[in-house]
């Protein structure tokens, strides 16, 4: 495996680390479904406290994953993909093209 492949791998580990959490899996899909939501209404949706949903949220902006626009009061969260789905494509084709 070449360094590039390596290199595309490594950057792709905090992305697969907070994609392998089912409650952050669960978010996602609710996000995916019925965007955008406010932290209480994830959580009306889940079976996790609010301190848990935000915990998770978190860390699903910090990879990028979802989006936070304020409006007045009220924190509404989004799915933010883009970022993800460059990087994934990026690790696939290398390893396609590095690695035969």
């Amino acid at each position: 495996m070449g360094q590039k492949a390596i290199d595309t791998f490594r950057a792709c580990i905090p992305l697969f680390q907070a994609l392998s959490d089912p409650y952050r899996q669960d978010i996602i899909l609710l996000l995916a479904e019925q965007e955008p939501l406010t932290v209480n209404q994830i959580t009306e949706n889940l079976t996790l406290s609010r301190p848990a949903v935000s915990h998770h949220l978190k860390i699903l902006r910090d990879q990028h994953l979802v989006s936070l626009e304020q409006k007045g009061t009220q924190r509404f969260y989004s799915l933010e993909l883009d970022n993800a789905t460059v990087l994934l494509k990026e690790l696939v084709q290398t390893v396609e093209n590095q690695c035969e």
